[in-house]
């Protein structure tokens, strides 16, 4: 049924966002050369997939959690990005192809392997990792593994349709700050 839900969802949001998709496309070419941001990300059963999102770093930053970037990587467009949540909207694709759910638990770099290792031990991995979650809407991000996997076992243990929409609705609505970037 959430299945269904993410499909549906995710239609009805690109089919009116597809012109901001192709705007922040054109204008992330412009400061980038490379609007896209394509990373390998663990998601459910622990099969890897392409997770793709706008590039909010400069192209040479290297690839590795977000709490352990520099500041200084984010460039200014990416900013504007982080800030309104518009660098997930790609995300999207990654539902429609059954990668992702709309809600889940936010999926981890390979080389993440504390966070791994905790979510495994929660059975956290039986679901589709998620655009927002629980824990994304209580600022609970990647530089706390042991947290995280706890947060992502509370939501599953207690997941219901009606969880599903409001975990959207309160990201929709701003609730959230996404994962910080170390100063």
């Amino acid at each position: 049924m959430l299945r269904i839900f993410d499909i549906v969802l995710s239609i009805l949001a690109i089919i009116p966002l597809s012109t901001v998709f192709v705007l922040l496309l054109v204008v992330g070419y412009v400061f980038n050369a490379s609007p896209l941001f394509l990373q390998k990300r663990i998601g459910r059963n622990l099969n890897t997939f392409t997770l793709i999102k706008f590039r909010t770093m400069r192209k040479d930053t290297a690839h590795v959690a977000t709490h352990l970037a520099a500041e200084s990587s984010v460039t200014p467009f990416g900013r504007f990005l982080r800030r309104t949540k518009l660098d997930e909207l790609p995300q999207l694709w990654n539902v429609l192809k059954g990668d992702m759910s709309l809600v889940g638990p936010r999926p981890c770099l390979e080389s993440q392997q504390e966070l791994i290792e905790a979510r495994n031990k929660l059975n956290v991995f039986s679901v589709r990792p998620g655009i927002t979650g629980l824990a994304q809407v209580n600022d609970i991000d990647m530089s706390t593994p042991e947290l995280l996997a706890e947060t992502d076992a509370k939501m599953i243990a207690s997941f219901s349709v009606k969880q599903y929409f409001y975990l959207i609705f309160l990201t929709l609505t701003g609730k959230g700050a996404g994962d910080r970037i170390r100063k």
